[in-house]
């Protein structure tokens, strides 16, 4: 199965975090192509950054050896992607969300998300 992670379900795989489901756990773990996009990376940056999220500071500043560590997959921010998210019905406003709304219902591919926002966009999630 191919599947699309959200940031803190990178997050809490990169740091081992318990808060990753067992499900989810078993996803990652299986050898299916796993996601990482873009968007992933903006946010956990962003967030660092305006200090929303210093415990992720050590996954910013190890961002691309620990996806190459874990063989995860980049994925890309098309226009397509970028159209669709700001086109999407729902109330839901983060643009980080909607991305990765977008982009899982435009490749196909599950979310791993515990968020449940993303029933909203009406796009298939795992947890």
């Amino acid at each position: 199965m191919t599947i699309l992670l959200d940031s803190h379900a990178f997050f809490w795989w990169a740091t081992a975090d318990r808060k990753l489901s067992g499900t989810a756990y078993a996803a990652i773990d299986a050898d299916d192509q796993v996601y990482i996009s873009a968007v992933v990376a903006w946010e956990i940056a962003s967030k660092v950054r305006s200090g929303k999220w210093p415990e992720a500071r050590p996954l910013a500043d190890d961002f691309f050896p620990t996806i190459s560590h874990y063989a995860f997959h980049h994925l890309p921010l098309t226009l397509e992607h970028a159209h669709l998210a700001g086109a999407m019905p729902g109330r839901h406003r983060d643009p980080f969300d909607r991305l990765l709304a977008a982009q899982a219902r435009i490749e196909n591919v599950p979310l791993v998300t515990v968020d449940p926002v993303f029933h909203e966009f009406g796009i298939q999630t795992l947890w």
